[in-house]
């Protein structure tokens, strides 16, 4: 299925049933008085929170959405029937943001339903007006309008682990070994073009959701590679897998590396400096781990492994692909996010 993560709708709640006029008229009476019933709700707006989507594609080819108008009013004292809603399925993590302000207006975390337009009463009918005074009144109310909002639909992954690193550190083999998700893997730069879930089960009582996050190299919060399409995916996450190739095989500096990582965090926190809930990517916590050793002696891994402790950075050393050091791995993530 295609990854979509960004997607603008129009949403408008259904408008109140009118008020009915009408007057009893049986045969041994004949002026009854008023009987006219009140028009039906017009339906609400409701996003229901599903964790079995993953996606916002089911919104990319239809941009306009409405609830039922309300039922009018009936004689006999009828109330009329309410419109039906609109229900709009999301996954888990949606915000929802105005399209013209974006002004977050609601974050849909956890599952169930959440009414977001109500839908207009409906009206009064003749039966309410009647007084002592004017006992045959000739007055209903018209339903009350619904409301319309222009809406950015913007998915944010939740996941407790995000594994983060340059392309082909990989991140991609990295899940698939500790969890039972497939995603593509190939020897080319952005072969990941979605963000790819995981559940690892650490032990019997404990088990988390690890993401793997595209499209992290220099620039990418100006928009350089995949850009900042993928970076909001990192603001739920509380621990950072901070992967690192250290074969060599790319030409690139390991160090380097984590710099390049590092530097793209903090240029995108400074990107997000005016919203006021925003935590900062730079301040979270991260393991880092040098993937890919296999490829290298003992004494080379022990020394790249001592470069980084002399910068005050403590690694753990895995190969994904030779399923390495993995249960080390998975054994301190889960001391992590437990703690």
């Amino acid at each position: 299925m295609k990854f979509v993560d960004e997607v603008e709708i129009t949403v408008s709640s259904g408008r109140g049933g009118p008020g009915a006029i009408s007057f009893r008229r049986e045969a041994m009476e004949p002026r009854g008085g008023p009987d006219g019933g009140d028009g039906g709700r017009g339906g609400h707006v409701v996003f229901r929170v599903n964790p079995q989507i993953n996606t916002l594609i089911d919104f990319r080819f239809r941009k306009k959405y409405a609830a039922a108008n309300g039922d009018p009013g009936k004689g006999r004292n009828m109330t009329g029937s309410d419109g039906q809603d609109l229900i709009l399925e999301v996954p888990p993590g949606t915000v929802v943001r105005d399209a013209e302000t974006d002004e977050v207006l609601v974050d849909l975390s956890e599952p169930g339903d959440h009414v977001f337009l109500e839908g207009g009463r409906g009206g009064k009918g003749n039966w309410f007006f009647r007084t002592s005074v004017n006992q045959a009144p000739e007055k209903a109310q018209p339903g009350e309008a619904g409301e319309e909002r222009a809406l950015k639909l913007e998915l944010k992954l939740i996941a407790d682990v995000g594994v983060i690193g340059y392309p082909n550190a990989g991140k991609s083999t990295l899940i698939s070994s500790i969890s039972a998700a497939k995603p593509k893997i190939a020897d080319y730069p952005f072969t990941t073009l979605a963000p790819n879930l995981g559940v690892v089960k650490a032990n019997d009582d404990q088990s988390f959701v690890v993401a793997d996050i595209p499209g992290l190299v220099p620039g990418a919060h100006e928009g350089v590679g995949l850009g900042t399409q993928f970076l909001r995916h990192i603001e739920r996450t509380n621990l950072f897998v901070h992967l690192i190739d250290a074969s060599g095989i790319s030409g690139r500096d390991p160090w380097q590396d984590y710099l390049d990582i590092n530097h793209e965090l903090a240029a995108y926190d400074e990107s997000k400096a005016d919203e006021a809930d925003y935590r900062p990517l730079a301040s979270r916590e991260q393991l880092v781990v040098l993937n890919k050793v296999d490829t290298l002696s003992e004494d080379d891994m022990l020394r790249l492994q001592d470069s980084f402790r002399h910068q005050g950075v403590a690694t753990l050393a895995i190969s994904a692909a030779a399923r390495r050091g993995l249960k080390e791995l998975v054994t301190e993530i889960a001391r992590r996010v437990k703690k």
